[in-house]
């Protein structure tokens, strides 16, 4: 081999690491995305997010695939499952949730349940006033009134575009609101029309 075949040989050596070590930041870096977006939801498992109609869970019930699935939590508030029937979801916590079920299943079905309730959807906004499109929305995590108002086509001609009511659809009180004020779900916006 002569030194041009083998410094053409390290050169080759050389770029082949190089998109080794490219390939591998990419698929760390795509690792690290779809984690970042999956962590609102897991999030408003932990945050103290009350459950609520329209919501819509994941339900495991491990070792019983008969009892798991995917239920929605109805106008009432109530969810129906498998063996322990209806129960009450609204206004409880995920793991509240979770402990009701195991405390249903306990007695009667299993002797040692292990549980896991996630929420797969979350139940929608609505945005009323002077935007084009008023209605319910899909939540998506992290959204802003802002981001609200652009899912509803924007503003009208008449509308106040800063200072918004928001009414919280955890406690029921409204308050005012700015555009980067965050939404939650089942909160209802209303854009105020401008006085001139």
């Amino acid at each position: 081999m002569t030194a041009q075949q083998a410094l053409l040989t390290g050169a080759q050596r050389f770029v082949a690491t190089q998109r080794r070590i490219l390939v591998f930041l990419l698929v760390v870096f795509a690792i690290s995305s779809s984690v970042a977006q999956a962590a609102p939801a897991q999030g408003a498992k932990n945050s103290g997010y009350r459950l609520g109609s329209g919501d819509k869970i994941l339900l495991t019930v491990f070792g019983h695939a008969e009892m798991s699935g995917k239920f929605s939590v109805a106008g009432d508030g109530r969810v129906a499952l498998p063996f322990v029937g209806s129960i009450k979801a609204g206004g409880l916590t995920v793991r509240e949730l979770q402990d009701a079920i195991i405390n249903r299943l306990k007695p009667d079905y299993l002797k040692n349940p292990r549980v896991s309730v996630e929420v797969l959807n979350f139940r929608p906004f609505d945005i009323i006033g002077e935007v084009k499109r008023p209605g319910s929305y899909p939540y998506r995590s992290g959204m802003t009134v802002i981001n609200a108002v652009a899912m509803a086509g924007g503003f009208t001609y008449r509308a106040k575009d800063k200072g918004f009511r928001i009414k919280r659809a955890t406690t029921g009180v409204t308050e005012m609101a700015q555009r980067n004020t965050v939404v939650l779900p089942g909160d209802i916006i209303e854009i105020l029309e401008r006085w001139f």
